[in-house]
């Protein structure tokens, strides 16, 4: 595969994508209903945990029966939320509702009561797809204790359960929607500088293309075996292995949960050909015990994202596992991705850059007044094509603030591009912690923090760290100068536990007399992290 950068040394740093493969104008539904009628009897989604197997034909027909059932349930355009791990009927209930002319509103199962309560509300579901069983929670108890607070909440249902609704609409003559690939399907939240998540609205077409785009990359064809391991209530879940797998023809092997072990006995045991993973999750797959003896010579590509990787990991990661590696970058307001590596680009392009963008995505590096930068100076990160959300839901001064009026996506991430048209990451415009893959936004975190009264202002960073890529770290103006009146670090973790999910608990806790400001009194977070590296900082005091 000859990689496409500019033919020509660039000037400027815009750079456009290839024309081929062309825009998929399909809806989730058709494309995979084209699947199934291609090849009926071909393997399509199962879990590697769970015995159930289902072909493209017996895909199609359980999702189109689910779409009935929703049909009769609810009016096209309702929101209906999935707040569960993993499963097969997550993957069932993202075809349904897709067909059923409705919004799926994916939901992080790592998410408190309260978190979830406000992705319910903000996005006005009618429903909820809820797990009955998530690491020692009842996510379908949870719900059904919101619904009295959340009048617009109209129906629970475990999310086990969604078979029963398949076996209900084998028997309804219904008629399912006729949709348009630029509708609404999708609403993934995401956080912005405000600290309150932000529903990016996505569209059909937007989803299906960059799935299939982002797989063609990478070489997935009809009849290979990708491994769902990426959480499926975020784009790398939901689109890059779900909706991807089911347009280009391939099987979806579903993990419930990620476990190294298991993992490696999956890959071997079904002939995975494609795996996307969060770095953390191919260094724990190197460090288990069972990987020297594991049989992958079955894999064909990997691919990981959210931050750049390592030359020697890169390197390390092609030579243990025996093939080519993949970076892949955007957000989930572009459907997600916009640039991409290619499989054989060079080791120090794979660990340095973002690649190219994709086929029919425009990108450019601006400056704040949004001019075109020259070749390698810092500026923001822009994308522009098919792969653009429609809206932030229901905020119509977030978008304004994020699509400007030309079509331009501006991403909030500080990059560079060189004269091929490889771009790379510089810092983030936006406040932003990515922590083994996981977007994180401190003013979240912060907002807990500064209720509790031992704490008298408060700046979360992110720490860079070899296993997680970046890890959180609070740094706090105590309320009091004696340590005897002030909390421990156990008591602060626990209160931000009792408010926010685990993955966003500072690992590391510093103290300050005072913060280092701008002149217009706001924190200057990059010098926290120089005073961080410099050791300057001091561990928060008081025993824990």
């Amino acid at each position: 595969m000859t990689t496409p950068a500019s033919p020509t040394p660039l000037t400027q740093s815009y750079f456009a994508g290839p024309t081929e493969p062309v825009v998929v104008d399909m809806t989730i539904g058709e494309a995979l209903r084209t699947s199934s009628l291609r090849a009926p009897s071909q393997l399509a989604l199962f879990g590697t945990k769970d015995p159930r197997r289902w072909t493209f034909a017996e895909l199609m027909a359980d999702c189109e029966a689910g779409a009935r059932s929703l049909t009769e349930r609810f009016s096209p355009g309702d929101r209906i939320a999935i707040w569960g791990q993993n499963l097969p009927e997550w993957v069932l209930a993202e075809y349904a509702i897709a067909l059923a002319g409705q919004v799926i509103v994916t939901i992080n199962p790592n998410l408190t009561a309260e978190e979830a309560a406000y992705i319910l509300t903000q996005s006005g579901s009618t429903a909820v797809l809820a797990s009955r069983s998530y690491r020692g929670r009842d996510l379908a108890a949870i719900s059904t204790d919101l619904q009295s607070r959340l009048p617009h909440l109209r129906e629970v249902i475990p999310l086990d359960s969604f078979v029963d609704l398949i076996e209900e609409g084998r028997n309804l003559d219904i008629t399912l929607p006729t949709l348009d690939p630029g509708d609404l399907v999708m609403i993934q939240y995401t956080s912005g500088t405000t600290g309150f998540p932000k529903g990016a609205a996505l569209h059909h077409r937007g989803l299906v293309t960059n799935g299939l785009h982002t797989a063609m990359r990478n070489g997935v064809g009809a009849g290979d075996t990708m491994l769902g391991v990426m959480p499926l209530f975020h784009t790398g879940g939901s689109v890059l292995a779900a909706l991807a797998a089911g347009t280009a023809g391939a099987a979806l092997a579903l993990v419930e949960e990620f476990e190294p072990g298991h993992l490696l006995e999956a890959i071997e045991t079904h002939r995975i050909n494609t795996l996307a993973a969060v770095p953390t999750m191919f260094i724990a797959l190197l460090e288990h015990p069972n990987f020297a003896s594991a049989d992958l010579s079955s894999v064909r590509c990997m691919t990981s994202g959210g931050s750049t990787v390592p030359a020697p990991l890169v390197e390390r990661f092609e030579s243990a596992i025996g093939a080519p590696f993949t970076i892949v970058f955007g957000q989930t307001e572009m459907s997600p991705v916009a640039t991409m590596t290619y499989p054989d680009d060079s080791i120090t392009d794979k660990a340095t850059t973002l690649g190219l963008p994709m086929p029919h995505v425009e990108v450019k590096i601006v400056d704040a007044n949004g001019a075109t930068v020259p070749i390698g100076q810092a500026g923001e990160f822009c994308a522009r094509g098919y792969l653009v959300m429609r809206e932030y839901y229901d905020n119509p001064t977030a978008t304004a603030d994020s699509i400007d009026e030309d079509g331009w996506m501006h991403s909030g991430d500080l990059c560079t591009m060189d004269d091929r048209g490889y771009c790379r990451i510089v810092g983030r415009l936006k406040d932003m912690i990515i922590r083994g893959g996981e977007n994180i936004y401190p003013r979240e975190i912060e907002d807990v923090l500064f209720q509790h009264p031992g704490v008298a202002d408060v700046a979360v960073i992110g720490l860079p760290d070899d296993k997680w890529g970046e890890i959180v770290a609070a740094v706090i103006r105590p309320a009091s100068p004696s340590p005897s009146d002030q909390p421990s670090v156990a008591e602060l973790r626990e209160w931000v536990r009792a408010n926010l999910a685990a993955h966003k608990t500072p690992a590391h806790w510093y103290e300050v007399d005072a913060f280092p400001l701008t002149g217009s009194g706001k924190v200057q977070k990059f010098r926290l992290v120089e005073m961080w590296r410099d050791g300057q900082l001091t561990p928060w005091g008081p025993p824990g």
